[in-house]
């Protein structure tokens, strides 16, 4: 006996435009969570300061628009070679990042360091003095200088979590309309597959039947035939 192949139940492809929005939205939320730390969370945490290069006096290694994240330090401590932050007139806001070239010890006078831009050709003007560094550079971020620059201040206080509770948001979005999609299309295929099992009883019921049909039929009376199909019905309504 053969039974009839079960159709084929449609299932959804899935959206590639939902696969991208998920790993789209992933990627932008890592990014954002990334850049909130190295430029917010781990600088207020140390004491450190973010400031944003505007010049190309350090090229190639600090290129217009890097982070750099300048960390307090000793002025005892700065060795030649290191890449220091100072202020261009003791006590002023306007600084430079420049690296030392040179270090001036004197019994007449506080030290002082001869500094240069990596891309300049002459040191600058005058030595700074102790006093004048704010601290070394602990570590760079290319690229987000400029939107450093408009996320400052009490901008930033509220912009990043914003946007981060956004991003995350979406992402969940997404991933609880895959789950109901998957749900639907389980609950499709329970639904094909009833009548299916349905027609499995019906078939196995008959082919009992026929099997004491034939039982009968070699060695039997139709009496016992009808005896057994009577006893095999009671069975099947207790079961």
């Amino acid at each position: 006996m053969t039974q009839p192949a079960d159709a084929p139940i449609d299932t959804p492809a899935p959206s590639l435009w939902r696969f991208l929005g998920i790993a789209l939205s992933a990627a932008v939320l890592l990014l954002v969570i990334g850049l909130g730390l190295v430029l917010v969370v781990i600088p207020k945490a140390t004491g450190a300061t973010p400031l944003t290069v505007l010049t190309s006096s350090m090229e190639p290694g600090l290129s217009p628009g890097t982070v750099v994240i300048v960390r307090p330090v000793d002025a005892n401590a700065l060795h030649i070679g290191d890449v220091v932050t100072y202020q261009m007139v003791s006590g002023d806001a306007k600084v430079v990042t420049h690296r030392i070239l040179s270090i001036v010890s004197s019994s007449e006078g506080p030290r002082s360091f001869i500094v240069q831009g990596d891309n300049n050709s002459a040191p600058d003007d005058d030595p700074v003095l102790a006093a004048q560094i704010q601290g070394r550079l602990w570590y760079a971020v290319p690229f987000v200088g400029y939107v450093n620059n408009v996320i400052t201040g009490a901008n930033r206080t509220w912009i990043i979590p914003v946007v981060t509770v956004a991003l995350f948001g979406y992402a969940c979005f997404m991933v609880v309309g895959g789950l109901l999609d998957r749900r639907k299309t389980r609950k499709r295929r329970a639904d094909a597959d009833a009548p299916a099992l349905g027609l499995r009883d019906a078939e196995h019921d008959l082919a009992a039947g026929v099997t004491l049909f034939e039982q009968s039929v070699r060695g039997g009376t139709v009496g016992e035939f009808e005896h057994g199909v009577d006893v095999h019905a009671h069975g099947s309504a207790g079961e």
